[in-house]
């Protein structure tokens, strides 16, 4: 049943085996439905807790049976590495019909698709997919939340539809005791493809050797509530019991098993003892950046304080935690990112999603539930474009999709949000030199516009609801007000109209803009002449 037909949730669960069935990926994959089924995945960046071995046995089925057809995909996270895997082994005309995904840019033949509408494609938040899971599996109504509001995923904004071709109704608006609220609709689920790294007797599963827990139980809750099926990949079949307190996906939930002894944990290699905290996360090697990303990411830094709750995101503001380590503040704060890790230092570049020796390796569901509950007391992420109010756009660049991931569910729990990036893009090319920005080329692409193309953080929401918000590039920092964007820094050697209002789509207040500490600027000009 795909999620088209989404109504009531099937009440008779299917039957199963005492103990789940281990079988080949060949065997397994041919169980699914020929027509029509919704397949929930879990999965992460980089490799991460991907059912790696299934979707590749998926894959093989079609090519060689041109089935199973018209498939629904529903995916919390991004799965792939941007050339063959994860999601782009179902990136077949045909095979797909339509995705459910919070984030797309490591499958970019599934982006093909649905750039030529092939593809329905809904984008939701991360932290939404894998909550709504979790409440499909509870057999409860959907997902009402907050989370989402004022965004592109509102129904007065789209309802997360990222294509002409998506048109149901995910997402509607609804009211409780006079506030809002967005409630995500529940659909069945008839397959789970899931992944743990050891199976015991009785068919328990454990992911304490996995990067991360993810998703796993509610994705696998979904199927079986739905009366659908569970499909699990393990790398080893153990003699021996596990630690009940290691055992992450309980047999009742697990239909089939396929033993894939060739697993590795993640894209980078077998294993690594740290990624799953057996081991100290190590010295931090700071990633090699140019003076320019070294300095956004030095005054973002600056608004981290001792005793936060911080998450990162991708790119430059991911540098934060460099910086934080350069300076011995690294434990003096918390860090907590979506996959469900909470300490430890967090990878970055293509394994973005693992840390390195965390404290705490939970579900991904838990960690969404911390940050609606107002854990994060600050986070550092990204931005493609910002709007005159504050609003902020990460999930479509230049028309291309991209999808939120986790950055809704965090921007908009966060107490304070830094958005890290350079003030324009595309040739940009600036010299930091003498305590002084200097600018040798302007970018070709405004970062700055009169309105975002699609609205990914509200900067309206956060006024409305007490929220800060500060916006820092190389030459300037805003600040966000309930009239707009405020100037209230400026680099040295930068010229405020011929460098930075001459560049937006709009004219910001303009108070009293101070002078960017000049320390950030002898610093970084300091660090690149070494």
């Amino acid at each position: 049943m795909s999620v088209a037909a989404a109504s009531p949730i099937r009440t008779t669960p299917g039957r199963r085996a005492a103990r789940p069935a281990v079988c080949s990926a060949e065997e397994a994959v041919d169980s699914i439905p020929v027509e029509g089924a919704t397949i929930a995945l879990t999965g992460s960046g980089g490799g991460i807790l991907e059912p790696d071995v299934l979707l590749d046995a998926l894959e093989r089925r079609w090519l060689l049976t041109a089935a199973p057809r018209g498939m629904t995909i529903v995916h919390a996270l991004g799965i792939g590495d941007r050339k063959t895997r994860g999601t782009n082994h179902l990136a077949h005309a045909g095979m797909v019909t339509k995705v459910i995904g919070g984030h797309w840019t490591w499958s970019p033949t599934m982006i093909e698709l649905v750039r030529d509408n092939t593809v329905a494609a809904h984008s939701l938040p991360a932290g939404a997919i894998s909550l709504l899971l979790r409440e499909i599996g509870a057999r409860r109504p959907g997902l009402i939340t907050r989370t989402g509001l004022g965004t592109f995923v509102d129904p007065r904004n789209g309802g997360g539809r990222f294509n002409d071709a998506a048109q149901d109704e995910l997402v509607e608006l609804i009211e409780l005791d006079g506030d809002e609220y967005l409630r995500y609709k529940p659909f069945p689920v008839d397959v789970a493809l899931v992944r743990g790294d050891t199976m015991d007797p009785a068919g328990n599963i454990s992911c304490a050797h996995e990067a991360a827990q993810l998703d796993v139980l509610a994705v696998a809750q979904a199927a079986k509530a739905s009366g659908g099926m569970v499909i699990a990949q393990v790398k080893t079949l153990s003699d021996t019991p596990l630690d009940p307190r290691q055992v992450h996906l309980p047999a009742v939930l697990v239909d089939r098993v396929v033993h894939a002894p060739a697993q590795q944990q993640t894209y980078a290699g077998e294993y690594d003892p740290a990624l799953c905290g057996e081991a100290p996360a190590g010295p931090l090697i700071p990633a090699s950046v140019d003076p320019v990303r070294q300095l956004i990411a030095r005054r973002a830094a600056a608004e981290v304080h001792d005793g936060d709750v911080l998450n990162v995101g991708f790119g430059v503001s991911a540098l934060v935690v460099d910086v934080l380590a350069e300076d011995r503040r690294l434990d003096t704060i918390t860090l907590a990112i979506e996959q469900g890790l909470i300490g430890g230092v967090p990878t970055t570049g293509d394994l973005f999603g693992a840390a390195r020796g965390p404290a705490v390796i939970h579900a991904s569901t838990t960690q969404f539930d911390l940050f609606a509950g107002g854990v994060l007391d600050v986070c550092a992420l990204g931005m493609a474009q910002v709007g005159a109010d504050g609003s902020v756009n990460v999930s479509r660049i230049a028309g291309g999709i991209v999808g939120p991931g986790g950055f809704i569910d965090i921007s908009q729990n966060a107490q304070r949000a830094i958005y890290c990036g350079t003030f324009t893009a595309r040739g940009l090319d600036i010299e930091v030199a003498d305590g002084r920005l200097h600018i040798r080329r302007e970018g070709s692409v405004p970062k700055f516009v009169a309105e975002v193309d699609e609205v990914t953080y509200s900067g309206p929401l956060a006024v409305q609801e007490g929220r800060e918000a500060i916006y820092v590039t190389e030459r300037a920092v805003f600040t966000l007000t309930p009239d707009g964007l405020e100037l209230t820094e400026v680099a040295p050697g930068v010229d405020i109209e011929r460098d930075i209002v001459a560049h937006m789509g709009f004219t910001p207040l303009i108070r009293d803009p101070r002078p960017m500490d000049a320390a950030l600027f002898a610093g970084v000009a300091a660090a690149a002449a070494r």
